[in-house]
């Protein structure tokens, strides 16, 4: 599986593609950060964002797209800059028809680390070592998009399971009324 994760952000969108199957060495074929400026207007922004996107998803074609679901902050301000770089990447996906998943910040950490409460640090050190890279990228956004990806290839085979598991109790359901 081919995982394109997504650490969104305005100032800075970290990127990851990681590929690899659950129980078995995963490798890192890209990570970055799409950048933009503060002072800039929203609209160009955005489509920096886009850009950055569509040309990750050109070079890297991945098979899902795994983005850091937006929760409520302190800073209304941050938080949606954060939102509307996160709709933007699933905006891409979705155009491409690419499935899209949504992972907790505490989530991501749990499957990285063990513990939803992780720092930075920690998740970066984990992420280099799963990697078996030299150094932890940086700057943390993306080593945030690589943990969404790792996140993602881990979690994925158990969810599967889980909504065949939901579907089939409802088709049995509906058979019995």
């Amino acid at each position: 599986m081919r995982v394109l994760g997504v650490d969104p952000g305005l100032t800075r969108c970290g990127v990851g593609v990681v590929e690899g199957v659950a129980g078995r060495p995963l490798a890192m074929l890209g990570v970055g950060v799409i950048r933009t400026e503060a002072d800039a207007v929203l609209g160009e922004r955005l489509v920096a964002v886009e850009r950055g996107i569509e040309e990750w998803l050109d070079t890297h074609r991945p098979e899902l797209v795994a983005v850091e679901r937006v929760f409520s902050q302190h800073n209304v301000r941050t938080v949606m800059g954060t939102a509307q770089a996160s709709a933007v990447a699933v905006l891409c996906a979705a155009r491409r028809g690419l499935p899209v998943a949504l992972h907790t910040p505490s989530e991501v950490k749990a499957a990285v680390t063990g513990s939803g409460r992780a720092d930075k640090a920690q998740v970066g050190a984990m992420v280099t070592r799963l990697l078996r890279l030299a150094a932890p990228p940086k700057p943390a956004d993306a080593a945030d998009a690589l943990a969404l990806a790792i996140c993602h290839i881990w979690r994925a085979p158990a969810q599967n399971r889980l909504r065949r598991a939901v579907a089939a109790h409802h088709a049995t359901k509906g058979r019995s009324t």
